[in-house]
């Protein structure tokens, strides 16, 4: 058996009795940092860099608009979905654990696997190296910063944010509050010009629809980031009440936020314009106004160092979760016994996000897995369905109208079947990594470990114990 008491533990270690709290996660995320968890999420560089991809992919500035109302739409219908989700189930571990109490531990397991080893750590690798370029290019204004700088820039700022997590939940929430404002700076600086130049007559694109759009990808992708309080549920003051308030009001405020971005946009920037720029707000603010040239790029790797605060901050509580439910090593499920932190889960992303910055050119390898996120995602709205069916007793706080749950995960599962037409060699090779999972999990997972493994890993994980000063959670928390 792992050690768990606290005291033995202690003593082991040689720590005095003034260290001998109860070891659990603390409630403190109140209501004004799961509204900026949710706004530092899902404010990200994609609205700042590449609106483009939706307008590529939609065909018009016109329809354009349509498909970010759509997105925003959409992901309201998301949000809402996790919202009830979240009152029903009292775990943290937001796509994982409503698989997991819905479908089952295979599909789990195999959201975690797809998770750990592609998804998060190729997303969190990309908005590192946005971070790090932007970061750098007013001090290399005209020239692109050389790459070994920005690798360098992308690391320390990574690893800030690691040590970060890993010290103080209380600091990581002030940080995610204080660039929850900048980001909504940043959105005025490019809204406010835009609206002024608007009203004095200039358009420099037609606003006219023409297609059928397939561009929701690009758009979701902007917006991702609205299932985040789901991840931190059980540290949630009154979780009950402030899921559903801090959904509801940040997906708006983003809606209304990315609708007047695009408006400014194209107020101010002919299509081709947008099409051929590497960095949207960057065009925008030299030809709006050239004072803000130099201070768009600060504020857009602000805004990529909140998102990744976000991310480590909330995957981590994936990691501990799954290590609780016994689909992870156990050292995952362990909590530093002073800072109270999941000190092991927080830097367990650490090489493998480490390796991805330094191959450099990775921002290709998202799209072999954004199937997958829409597919677990919607897997989970799934599950509320069959929740509801399987507990029709159980009165949540907050339930939404059936329709939503299942409109959502019908547009999910749709748009992932039609991936697999429209791009079907990049989410081959992510459905392989999925599917990838199923030996490990029928080998390792589903059969009891044989006792060759269990004493290496009782031995290893005790040593661990010591290095990390962490014990597992004392207190049970939901």
């Amino acid at each position: 058996r792992f050690a768990t008491q606290k005291m033995s533990f202690l003593k082991a270690m040689g720590k005095d009795k003034k260290e001998q709290e109860p070891v659990f996660l603390r409630k403190k995320i109140t209501l004004l940092r799961a509204f900026s968890l949710l706004i530092g999420s899902m404010i990200g560089s994609g609205i700042f860099i590449s609106p483009k991809g939706v307008l590529k992919n939609s065909g018009s500035v016109g329809l354009s608009l349509v498909v970010w109302f759509a997105c925003g739409v959409l992901s309201m219908f998301g949000a809402l979905c996790y919202a009830e989700l979240g009152t029903r189930i009292t775990k943290s571990g937001g796509h994982y654990i409503y698989i997991l109490e819905t479908l089952g531990r295979l599909p789990s397991f195999l959201f975690l696997w797809a998770e750990f080893f592609a998804i998060r750590p190729a997303n969190s690798a990309v908005i590192s190296l946005a971070f790090g370029s932007y970061m750098l290019e007013p001090f290399f204004a005209p020239c692109e910063p050389p790459v070994p700088a920005v690798k360098l820039v992308s690391l320390l700022g990574y690893y800030m944010i690691l040590a970060l997590n890993s010290w103080s939940v209380t600091w990581s929430g002030q940080l995610q509050t204080a660039l929850s404002v900048v980001k909504l700076l940043a959105l005025a600086l490019i809204i406010v010009p835009g609206m002024m130049l608007l009203a004095q007559g200039k358009c420099a694109a037609s606003l006219v629809l023409d297609k059928l759009p397939l561009a929701f990808y690009a758009g979701m992708f902007a917006y991702s980031g609205w299932f985040q309080t789901s991840f931190v549920r059980e540290e949630l003051v009154r979780p009950e009440r402030n899921i559903p308030l801090a959904v509801i009001v940040s997906v708006i405020t983003v809606i209304v936020g990315y609708m007047l971005t695009n408006v400014s946009y194209y107020t101010v920037l002919e299509s081709r314009d947008v099409l051929a720029s590497p960095a949207v707000a960057v065009s925008f603010a030299q030809q709006a106004f050239k004072s803000l040239t130099s201070v768009i790029p600060i504020l857009v790797s602000l805004s990529c160092f909140g998102t990744m605060n976000g991310g480590i901050f909330t995957f981590s509580r994936t990691l501990f979760v799954a290590s609780r439910e016994g689909q992870w090593p156990p050292l995952f499920s362990m909590i530093h016994i002073r800072r109270h932190t999941p000190l092991p889960a927080v830097m367990l992303m650490f090489p493998l996000v480490t390796t991805m910055v330094c191959i450099g050119d990775i921002y290709h390898l998202l799209n072999f897995f954004s199937f997958s996120r829409w597919l677990f995602i919607g897997l989970a709205t799934l599950g509320l369905i069959v929740h509801r069916c399987r507990h029709p007793e159980l009165q949540s706080p907050f339930k939404v109208p059936l329709f939503i749950p299942i409109s959502f995960t019908i547009i999910c599962l749709f748009t992932v079947a039609m991936s697999f037409y429209s791009d079907p060699v990049n989410i081959s090779i992510g459905c392989a990594i999925v599917l990838s999972g199923f030996p490990v999990y029928y080998l390792i997972i589903h059969k009891q470990m044989s006792d060759c493994f269990r004493s290496p890993l009782y031995y290893l994980t005790h040593k661990l114990q010591l290095l990390l000063e962490v014990v597992q959670q004392e207190i049970k928390t939901y």
